[in-house]
């Protein structure tokens, strides 16, 4: 029995060894973003003599609601005419494909240079379609757009002048929301993302840290992305991967935080999970994949190193977060001694709050307003964990998988909004919501049984974890029901 005891006491510490880590370097990334305040890019740039050609690659996928918003804005854009190329990347299987090369034939006939490719199949995914529309491509930069983003007409002027910087390979511009207020979930999600675009990006950007394209909202050097081995689709975050492979090249990304791209934010708990789900298994296959070159790499600093080992599997989080749940009962019963780390764990745990609560930047809610939200999105995270946990295991274990786009539906923070919507583009739940609810359950049973012994200190950190499934399946489950179903969709495929 004492043999099991160290066992579990062990690899408890090992877990809260590994939260530690992560949540220190949080606040490490917070005391940085404090205390080297950056200075705007664009004030010192003049613009080119003659503006270089660009292609905008718009990759989508049955994304009817929001196709028709992205192509007046990009088709709007603020650039030489005979010096913009605009592909629409179409996989779509339903009726987005009429409505699109109807659009794409009105936008011809009033001369603007935009093509509609349609594939037939989805072979590489997103990746594939880039890599399709690439070889047709005639810009020597090339910007790429989400269906759900909505680019200002001075974003290629905002641009397209960092690039006289012959080093720079890629410049990512910052996510804003569309639909921020539409419901807790949303707002739990816009504070993530603007923790990781206003404080993250903005750290590994001006301290020469590996940083990362989105995915969307960047614009690219044609020339980085043929020299760093094109688009590739073995893992499921290929902007992950690319970015990696260019930074290894010697190529440099930067970030332009002062402009931002406004998008949508998934408002279903399934589609968010899906989301998180399809980040955490891409993000470990490119563990995989470039991690051992990164070391392999003796010309970089050891510090730089070691945070992009801790960027590429800042997931491995939730994992750890599992495990302490689980460990926590049997450590409780067979050694309570191992809880007296807790006042290191809670040190490290000032992290990622502090994070929060730092960011500030234009069209970021007031301090007050991120403070009260910092409860909510830290339960979304407890949330789930379970299911990205799974996802980084999967990315462990294998390449590529199949690419579940998170849909869509042009929303704003109005809950009012008239429009029917088709069935296949809300996520079906998932069966994993009862070992959610399972896990709640744990946490409280957790409560109930080591309080006696051991006070109540162990309280508040089980209260979260049921809480956060809790929260994640109960609002999963409303979101399903009939009534809510019958509000939102109104007309069904086929």
């Amino acid at each position: 029995m004492q043999v099991v005891a160290y066992c579990f006491e062990f690899v408890y510490l090992c877990t809260i060894f590994g939260l530690a880590l992560y949540g220190l370097n949080n606040l490490y990334t917070t005391l940085l973003f404090i205390f080297r305040k950056p200075e705007s890019k664009t004030k010192a740039l003049t613009s080119p003599r003659t503006w270089p050609a660009v292609t905008i690659q718009l990759p989508i996928y049955n994304e009817k609601y929001t196709v028709e918003r992205l192509l007046r804005a990009v088709t709007n854009l603020d650039y030489p005419s005979d010096q913009l190329q605009i592909q629409v990347l179409d996989d779509s299987t339903d009726d987005t494909v009429d409505l699109v090369s109807q659009l794409v034939s009105l936008y011809q006939a009033q001369g603007i240079n935009i093509e509609y490719i349609h594939r037939t199949n989805r072979k590489g995914y997103k990746a594939g379609a880039l890599d399709h529309g690439s070889k047709e491509a005639t810009g020597k930069f090339i910007g790429i757009f989400d269906a759900d983003f909505v680019p200002k007409r001075d974003w290629l002027k905002k641009t397209v002048p960092l690039f006289q910087d012959k080093r720079l390979g890629c410049l990512q511009t910052r996510w804003g929301h569309t639909n921020r207020k539409y419901n807790s979930l949303t707002e739990a999600e816009a504070m993530a993302i603007d923790g990781h675009f206003v404080v993250e990006q903005t750290v590994r950007a001006r301290n020469d840290f590996f940083l990362n394209f989105n995915g969307t909202a960047g614009l690219w050097r044609r020339a980085c992305i043929e020299d760093a081995g094109g688009w590739q689709w073995d893992t499921l975050t290929e902007d992950l991967d690319l970015s990696y492979r260019a930074q290894l090249r010697g190529w440099k990304i930067e970030y332009l935080p002062e402009v931002v791209v406004p998008a949508e934010l998934p408002a279903q708990v399934e589609a968010f999970k899906k989301q998180q789900f399809r980040w955490a298994k891409g993000s470990f296959q490119v563990v995989r994949k470039i991690l051992p070159r990164v070391f392999e790499q003796s010309s970089l600093p050891l510090k730089v190193r070691f945070l992009a080992l801790l960027h590429l599997t800042g997931y491995f989080v939730h994992p750890l977060m599992v495990a302490m749940l689980l460990l926590t009962l049997p450590v409780g019963l067979l050694a309570p001694e191992a809880f007296q780390l807790f006042p290191i764990s809670i040190i490290a745990g000032l992290g990622p709050p502090l994070l929060y609560a730092v960011t500030s930047a234009p069209r970021v809610p007031p301090l007050w307003e991120r403070l009260k939200l910092i409860p909510l999105m830290t339960i979304m995270g407890f949330g789930i964990s379970l299911s990205t946990s799974i996802a980084v295991l999967e990315g462990l274990m294998g390449k590529g998988g199949r690419f579940i786009r998170t849909p869509k539906l042009n929303l704003n923070n109005s809950r009012t909004q008239s429009k029917e919507i088709d069935l296949s583009y809300k996520e079906p739940i998932s069966p994993l919501i009862w070992a959610e609810i399972a896990l709640g359950l744990y946490a409280l049973l957790t409560i109930f049984v080591l309080t006696p012994d051991i006070g109540w200190g162990i309280v508040p950190w089980m209260l979260v974890y049921m809480i956060g499934y809790f929260y994640i399946a109960g609002l999963n489950l409303i979101q399903n029901s009939p009534k809510e179903v019958g509000d939102m969709i109104k007309s069904t495929v086929g």
